[in-house]
Order: C-alpha cells, then structure tokens, then sequence
C-alpha cells in the first residue's frame, strides 16, 4: 500500500480531478435530456458485448461487433446538436468578453407595459433579448425592422390576427431587430407537458446561445424566463421585472417610492 502511494504523482492527481470534473459536468449537461437515455443504451450494448465475448456467445458478439464498429459516426449525427451546443459553451466561456452595459433601461418599460396587457388579454409572445451571443441566424427568414421598442409595435405584432404573431422578435440594446424569427426547439425530455411550441423555442435558444428569452402565455397570461437552458413558469410582475434588469443589466431594478 505504501509503495502505491509513493508511485502516485502529483500530476496522477490533477488528472483524477480534472477528468472527475469533466465527467461530472457532462453528466449534469445530459441529466433529465434524451441524449443521457441514449447513452445509457449504448452503454447497455458495450456491456452485452464484453459478456457475449467472455462467454464465447459467437453470434450475438459478432452482430454487435459490426454494430459498435460504426456506432462512432452514428453518435455523431444523432448527437450533432448536443455536440453543437456543448462547442458553443465552451466557447463562450474560453473567451473574454467585454460586458457592455446600455446607456438606458427605458425599453424595457415599454416591453413590461406590453406583457402586462398581453396578459390580460391572454396574447401568446415570445420575447429574446441578445446579450453577448448574435442571433442574426435566427433572423435569416424573419422580418427585418431594426425599430424603437414601443408598447403598441409589441401588441401589434403579436396581436393573434397578423401573420407575425406566431415568430418570436429579438431584441438587441433596445432595438427590435426583427420579427417572426423561429428558434429551435429544446430536446428536453423531462419538461411538463403544460409547456407548448412557444415555451420550448425559448428554452432551445438559450441552450445554444447566452440569450433571454420572455414568454408569455396564450392559455394562462403567465409569464415565464428561459435563461441557459433553463426556464422559471409562473413569474410575477414584480419578480419578472427584477429578473430581467438583472440578467441583461448586471443591476438590480431600483425600488419606486
């Protein structure tokens, strides 16, 4: 046991630490995803392999010898959007960004003026804001308006009669710069069933890019924030309003007397 000890050097262990937490993170990315269930199966197919091989079962270890040896490439096409977005996070965090704060706040008034009408109304809306990450391949096929933010264009545009209401608009540092953008639809497997086409495009483009997204619900008037992948139902006014000063400001909404 000493001599073990001895031999272990101090680089054996920052690789066991390194690889631990590689292994971890990947495991909290993929938890609760459809990507983590097919990772499980091809590990169920490894296993049978190794077993058939030790217990000389021929026939079944060489259909599954064949299978693994192209299971490589099948990974990667199957895989290609959690590899996309996994490239994406880790560049987004190797690269230092410059955080650059807007001279005003005053847009989102506009847009908290908006979402308080679509919600008694009940008037579905999706609502992106770009922080750092461009989105201008979500406005490819959209329509381009590059305007001021304002109450009325929000309600017009999202107004179920019009032919936009049904994209999402993005927002970048107060100008809407286009709308009837499609997004990409979250791949999550473990989201509540209450949650619809509009609610899983908020959360698909912030799990490929650092954008905000705000919907509100065309069922209920609830107001939900999708950030990193992730998304918060049931916001309230005061909650919401705090939240998205904080995640596109860095800065705490203050407090009106």
């Amino acid at each position: 046991m000493k001599q073990i000890l001895y031999t272990i050097r101090w680089q054996d262990i920052l690789d066991i630490g390194v690889m631990s937490y590689i292994t971890y993170k990947v495991l909290l990315f993929l938890r609760g995803t459809r990507t983590f269930k097919i990772l499980l199966g091809c590990a169920v197919i490894f296993i049978t392999y190794f077993l058939t091989d030790y217990y000389q079962i021929l026939t079944i270890n060489w259909i599954l010898n064949n299978f693994i040896s192209s299971l490589l490439i099948m990974l990667v096409i199957i895989f290609n959007p959690e590899i996309r977005r996994a490239l994406v996070l880790v560049g987004r965090g190797a690269m230092m960004k410059n955080v650059k704060t807007p001279k005003s706040t005053e847009y989102l008034d506009e847009i908290f003026r908006a979402v308080k009408t679509m919600q008694i109304n009940k008037i579905g809306a999706l609502i992106v804001f770009q922080r750092d990450d461009d989105l201008s391949e979500y406005m490819e096929d959209a329509t381009i308006l590059n305007a001021k933010v304002s109450k009325e264009l929000l309600l017009s545009i999202f107004h179920p009669a019009t032919p936009l209401h049904d994209g999402a608009v993005i927002i970048k540092d107060g100008i809407l710069k286009a709308a009837g953008c499609f997004l990409p639809l979250t791949r999550q497997s473990n989201l509540s069933k209450n949650l619809g086409t509009r609610h899983r495009a908020a959360i698909g483009v912030t799990e490929e890019t650092d954008a905000v997204s705000l919907i509100v619900s065309e069922e209920t008037g609830d107001f939900s924030v999708a950030v990193d992948g992730k998304i918060t139902t049931k916001v309230s006014e005061e909650i919401l309003e705090r939240l998205l000063h904080k995640l596109l400001f860095g800065v705490k909404k203050s407090t009106k007397k």
